[in-house]
């Protein structure tokens, strides 16, 4: 028989509305850190003001309109290093970037991108959304309405970016791309599909709680 204990969950840090190329800077400094041994796993809940983002794979990078078009709206435009296409970020869509260690917690990274998805459709259902996955495209669908997006990128074992859950954000911002690569996408949300507001610090309550259960690590 084993006997197994149940060590502390990630540390969570509730980050706010954060601009995007600060959080990835804040990214990139605790990656190093995690692989160093310096700091615990540690994942960081944000909102991020309005941007678009352009994944690895120039291929799936499909803006509609001019870069200039977006940053006179007072939307930022930044290339990153994940996997993905296209996406964007606004207020009221939840985001949590988890800094990992896969070999401490056992995974590979098919079975976290699975396990990131699982959780966040645990997390929709506490809010009356039922999604599912679809083979082939990351993330969470109601029916052949996207509702969360993944791009992750794994570093010495160690996991940054993550994925994002549309809750009550303003959906035209993805008017202006062709999200994930993927033609003929509608995006969607908790508040669309409900016609509910759920707070977002009660959805990042419910997050938090989630995230501390499913990555602590069973100590034999």
């Amino acid at each position: 028989m084993r006997d197994e204990t149940k060590t502390p969950g990630p540390q969570i840090r509730d980050c706010g509305l954060v601009k995007y190329g600060d959080a990835l800077k804040l990214q990139l400094r605790l990656c190093r850190e995690r692989q160093q041994g310096k700091i615990p796993n540690t994942i960081l809940i944000v909102e991020h003001p309005p941007v678009v983002t352009l994944g690895a794979r120039q291929s799936l990078n499909k803006l509609l309109v001019a870069r200039e078009f977006l940053l006179k709206r007072h939307i930022d435009v930044v290339d990153v290093r994940r996997g993905g296409g296209t996406t964007a970020h606004n207020p009221g869509q939840l985001v949590f970037y988890p800094i990992l260690h896969l070999q401490q917690l056992a995974l590979g990274i098919s079975e976290y991108v699975r396990m990131l998805e699982a959780m966040g459709a645990e997390l929709l259902e506490k809010f009356g959304v039922r999604s599912s996955r679809r083979k082939g495209a990351p993330g969470l669908w109601v029916a052949d309405r996207k509702i969360a997006s993944i791009g992750v990128r794994v570093s010495k074992f160690v996991t940054y970016h993550g994925m994002a859950i549309n809750i009550r954000n303003d959906l035209s911002i993805f008017d202006f791309m062709v999200p994930c690569g993927l033609d003929n996408v509608e995006m969607t949300s908790v508040l669309k599909e409900t016609g509910g507001e759920p707070s977002m610090a009660q959805v990042k309550a419910d997050l938090a709680t989630l995230l501390t259960r499913r990555f602590s690590v069973s100590e034999k």
